[in-house]
């Protein structure tokens, strides 16, 4: 089948339409998979998937994360609960791609919105490859051969996430098995070959060839050049829709703007692997 798609803008992002993802065959799989190559991040209205249904979509793009933080279904492990009224989600409300505090950050992930709030609650993804294309050529030229560590610490603290003796055992356990890692300050995308500024607010502390004031001048810089207006979108929910996004080559943030309102989201993480450069060519 051709899939029906209408971009949203030129750097990133695609609606599919009239398509029901509750039954997507391979055919369809690999579609879906060459959309999301082009546009990074994919939408689909009123879907409505079960647990099971999303576990299969998101296994079409391989074998699914285990988070070491997040609540999952109870006859869906792999699909993690991101609920208002559970859990603290104002992490959420910050620049990031997921799980980058791991050596081999995901691949990608299928979020599904259970429960929308009336106002608010939006999320906004930033492309990686637009953002790293518009950059100075020097300073292009100068980020391809630095690197740069990821530490979970950055984005669930103790403070945060450690209100009780179990949350804190469980946490400091996390950090055990989540030490601090080193990835490209540019990857290449596995798949495309292209570059990808690959640094975010989330994780991300330290340029490591740089000293440390000079680390923080470029990465603060980078922080707001990676999300301006012109290489992200914003996606207003609806109950049933259904996005996938690249993380390899995306950086996204959940807008925490609905107080006391209740948002659920279920969320499959595909499992990715280690980040690396190339030069391309």
């Amino acid at each position: 089948m051709s899939l029906h798609i209408k971009p949203i803008n030129p750097n990133i992002g695609a609606v599919i339409e009239n398509l029901d993802l509750n039954r997507a065959d391979e055919q369809l799989a690999a579609e879906i998979q060459a959309a999301l190559l082009r546009y990074q991040v994919i939408f689909f209205r009123n879907q409505q998937l079960g647990a099971q249904a999303q576990v299969k979509l998101a296994k079409a793009f391989g074998t699914l994360h285990i988070h070491p933080i997040y609540p999952a279904l109870d006859d869906a492990p792999e699909v993690i609960v991101l609920d208002s009224r559970r859990q603290d989600l104002r992490d959420n409300e910050l620049w990031h791609t997921d799980v980058t505090f791991s050596q081999a950050p995901p691949l990608g992930c299928v979020l599904q919105a259970v429960k929308i709030p009336e106002f608010g609650g939006d999320t906004l993804w930033a492309s990686g490859t637009a953002a790293f294309r518009a950059l100075p050529a020097e300073l292009r030229n100068k980020l391809r051969g630095l690197t740069a560590t990821h530490d979970i610490r950055k984005s669930f603290p103790l403070e945060r996430f450690g209100a009780t003796a179990e949350e804190r055992g469980k946490l400091e356990s996390s950090f055990r098995k989540n030490p601090p890692v080193i990835h490209p300050a540019v990857r290449s995308h596995p798949e495309t070959g292209e570059e990808i500024l690959f640094v975010n607010e989330g994780f991300t502390t330290r340029i490591n060839e740089l000293p440390e004031a000079e680390s923080d001048e470029l990465l603060a810089f980078l922080f707001q050049h990676a999300v301006k207006e012109e290489f992200h979108l914003r996606w207003k929910w609806r109950e049933g829709d259904v996005a996938i996004w690249d993380n390899r080559c995306t950086q996204h943030k959940a807008l925490f703007d609905y107080g006391d309102a209740h948002r659920i989201m279920h969320r499959a993480t595909v499992n990715g692997s280690v980040p690396y450069y190339q030069q391309a060519g």
